[in-house]
């Protein structure tokens, strides 16, 4: 799940860094249901903030599927008895 995130994080970042701007703001609009972007789009960032983001987004995903997996296997051996 960490690993996953990650990979679409730095989807994210290469179709900002290499899109054009409207249809980088007109495709984030579409998957966010309308919620306009533009305002919160950031167009420059340095290369260390991307390696952080990527990194927090690892560990994100990582606890979620930690979690997830610990509340599969409890339903697992809830089941069994």
């Amino acid at each position: 799940m960490g690993s996953l995130s990650a990979v679409l994080y730095g989807a994210s970042m290469l179709i900002v860094m290499t899109g054009p701007r409207d249809t980088v703001v007109a495709f984030f609009n579409s998957i966010l249901h309308g919620i306009d972007v533009r305002p919160i789009m950031r167009w420059e960032m340095p290369w260390w903030e991307m390696v952080v983001g990527i990194m927090e987004v690892f560990i994100i995903g990582w606890l979620c599927g930690a979690a997830l997996a610990t509340f599969y296997n409890l339903i697992g051996r809830k089941a069994e008895t």
